[in-house]
């Protein structure tokens, strides 16, 4: 059974940082191209940031140059490191395989205000 989840969100000001964090179990996680998507309210689902190699990542327009996604493939985990935060990064993030086929877990919930 697949399995995907996401912590490491929270409160933070304009400007700070979080480190999101997806532990996913029940894939073939090497064969996986991994990503990180968000959920604003009121709009629909977007992808933020997508891993196909150690090497090769792929950002949204919106956030290239702040974030960072990596992955351990020995622990099964993907990560996304988000500085200079702004308030419309506020969303729920979520991880998944790129195009998402697996059922989504619950995200954890990153909110920037001052």
């Amino acid at each position: 059974q697949v399995r995907l989840v996401e912590s490491g969100g929270g409160l933070v000001q304009p400007g700070g940082s979080l480190r999101l964090s997806c532990a996913a179990s029940g894939i073939n996680f090497r064969t996986n191209t991994l990503a990180w998507y968000r959920q604003a309210p009121g709009k629909q689902r977007e992808l933020v940031a997508r891993i196909i190699s150690y090497e090769l990542t792929i950002y949204a327009d919106s956030v290239k140059g702040r974030f960072t996604i990596s992955r351990d493939n020995a622990r099964n985990m993907v990560y996304l490191q988000m500085n200079s935060l702004k308030p419309e990064d506020t969303a729920l993030y979520y991880c998944n395989n790129h195009p998402p086929g697996y059922d989504w877990g619950q995200g954890t919930q990153v909110t920037v205000s001052s």
